[in-house]
């Protein structure tokens, strides 16, 4: 009985979130009359040249590509940066190792808008305001506590005998990392990457408060754009179709490698 309730529960959660994302993929084939006519409907005939319109027409492909810049470079400076600090803080003892780790931490309680003024100036004075390595300098900032936090669990988890081999056999610190530990700790990277790029993909304060130049817009930011300047045209199936063309990349990433994000998750947990 117990369990029956239960997958009654996740069956429940599981419409409530699909539903949605179903709904606006319909929508996206549909014309603007039949959204509002009939919303709950499948199209008469599905309208592939709404997503035409919206990539073309409504930029969005322009958006997609300075996401991917964007993002792709903010994830190599997160992966990369968090992986050697939290191997560092977690299998190494030093002074300051706790206060590193804690005021990482503390950067995870820390609300991004109360930063985005003074942000906004030190960007600015730096002369990256507007700029792709601007954004990306910050959103690896931004991602690099979680990230820490991610990985340190992972990589004390991991055992030390095998370090200690590689050790005798004449590895560097260096080697050990990049040629033993980071590839025994692939799960969590996997699982935290693609948190970050989740995370980082529907970033829209950061954005709109660092990259005021309309050729540099991200998803978030265009879509918002799109949204705003639709006026009185109203073109809403134009609409749903950049709503999808964005969240279709970071859908299929999570279709792809969903059972290393589950192995990520319950890796620390089982070793």
């Amino acid at each position: 009985m117990r369990r029956s309730l239960v997958h009654l529960v996740l069956l429940f959660w599981a419409v409530l979130v699909t539903f949605p994302l179903l709904w606006a993929v319909v929508s996206s084939l549909k014309t603007d009359e039949e959204i509002f006519d009939s919303p709950w409907s499948l199209p008469e005939s599905p309208q592939f040249d709404n997503w035409a319109r919206a990539w073309e027409a409504a930029s969005i492909g322009r958006y997609l590509f300075n996401t991917v810049i964007v993002v792709g470079g903010a994830l190599v400076l997160t992966m990369l940066g968090g992986a050697l600090v939290a191997y560092c803080l977690a299998r190494y003892r030093f002074p300051g190792n706790r206060l590193i780790y804690y005021t990482l931490v503390a950067g995870m309680l820390f609300p991004v808008f109360l930063a985005l003024v003074p942000l906004f100036f030190v960007v600015d004075q730096l002369g990256l305001l507007g700029t792709y390595h601007g954004l990306i300098l910050v959103y690896a900032a931004y991602a690099l506590p979680f990230t820490v936090f991610f990985l340190h669990s992972f990589f004390r988890s991991l055992p030390g005998e095998v370090a200690e081999a590689a050790f005798l056999d004449g590895c560097s610190h260096a080697g050990v990392f990049f040629r033993v530990m980071l590839p025994m700790a692939r799960p969590g990277l996997l699982s935290v990457g693609i948190f970050n790029v989740v995370g980082l993909w529907n970033q829209y304060l950061l954005p709109l408060a660092l990259n005021p130049d309309p050729d540099r817009y991200v998803l978030a930011q265009g879509l918002a754009f799109l949204a705003v300047s639709q006026g009185y045209r109203s073109d809403w199936s134009g609409l749903f179709a950049g709503l999808v063309i964005a969240m279709l990349p970071v859908l299929l990433a999570y279709l792809l490698f969903q059972r290393q994000i589950r192995a990520g998750l319950t890796a620390g947990a089982v070793r």
